[in-house]
């Protein structure tokens, strides 16, 4: 029986790099039409009105305007700077 260990790998040796997930516009902020508002995996986070949801989860605005949260702070809304001017 081997009195060392052998070179086997190690079991501790990994660890991934902070994803950057979260809000990244909050409630007041202005917002650019594509413009990401948080970046998420699942759906913590729902779209509401001039708001979608990417295939990855993200969720960006459809319309220039100002970025409010309703349904206690659950549902992403976009308050457009020209309502008139929406092609929604």
């Amino acid at each position: 029986m081997a009195h060392k260990k052998g070179q086997g790998s190690v079991k501790n040796g990994r660890d991934s790099h902070a994803k950057r997930r979260g809000i990244k516009l909050y409630a007041g902020q202005s917002v650019g039409i594509g413009g990401i508002i948080v970046v998420q995996c699942g759906t913590k986070f729902a779209p509401g009105r001039y708001v979608r949801r990417a295939k990855n989860d993200y969720l960006f605005a459809v319309a220039d305007g100002t970025i409010y949260f309703d349904q206690g702070g659950k549902r992403v809304n976009v308050q457009p700077a020209d309502p008139a001017n929406v092609n929604v």
